[in-house]
């Protein structure tokens, strides 16, 4: 079992890693670039940038949207990607695991406040699925991986507080211990294929609707050789 362990932390982290490193990596720059050519094909080249700028950190910042629509459902949420950020990435065995991997570390935040989101998230994690199965709105937009999505986020959660807090048995620790790193590594290879990519494109978004609406300067006499109205009055 130490073996499987010692070559799931190691070997196997870092090339499930890098996956999702190069895989989100790529995603980014396709859509970077497909903005760039859309950007130099468009006849009106101004862009509002003070309406996308506001627009992006009314994403970040969620206040009015938690309040105008759904709140509990946006609270919990919210509460759910918190935790989800940062026990993750600031949990200092987690961090101590990247330094290992990658060579260098940053800042920890203290094991009670990790338990503490350790726990909320999952518990979020479970109300957001509830919501999804039992709100009418929520069901008629979901996909089954919306519904899967929570209850594999919350495994590594799940298994990473019964190795940290539980009193269990030698063979139990190293069991759970297995299915919380392979489950974080499951998830580190799902995210560039999955609607989870969001996380590195949803900051664009604003941007990229912005410019989606700026047509190539060809496109009115496209659009008139189309419907056979060429050199016809307005």
């Amino acid at each position: 079992m130490e073996t499987i362990l010692d070559f799931a932390r190691g070997p196997l982290f870092r090339f499930t890693f890098a996956i999702m490193t190069l895989g989100l990596l790529r995603i980014l720059l396709l859509d970077l670039w497909n903005a760039f050519k859309a950007y130099r094909r468009a006849g009106d080249k101004t862009l509002p940038w003070g309406v996308i700028v506001s627009r992006s950190l009314q994403w970040f910042f969620p206040v009015k949207r938690v309040f105008n629509h759904r709140p509990v459902y946006s609270i919990f949420s919210i509460l759910f990607h918190i935790g989800l950020i940062l026990v993750p990435v600031f949990l200092y065995a987690h961090v101590e695991l990247w330094r290992q991997a990658i060579g260098f570390g940053w800042l920890t935040i203290p094991k009670a406040w990790a338990d503490w989101l350790t726990v909320t998230t999952i518990v979020f994690a479970l109300a957001l699925f509830i919501g999804r199965v039992f709100s009418p709105s929520s069901s008629f937009i979901s996909r089954k991986q919306d519904y899967l999505w929570p209850l594999v986020l919350i495994i590594p959660f799940i298994t990473g507080y019964v190795c940290a807090n539980l009193a269990v048995s030698a063979r139990v620790y190293q069991i759970s211990m297995l299915g919380h790193v392979l489950s974080a590594e499951l998830i580190f290879v799902l995210l560039p294929f999955t609607k989870i990519a969001h996380c590195v494109l949803m900051p664009l978004s604003q941007f990229i609707s912005n410019l989606a609406w700026k047509f190539p300067a060809e496109t009115d006499e496209a659009v008139c050789t189309t419907l056979n109205k060429k050199g016809a009055p307005v």
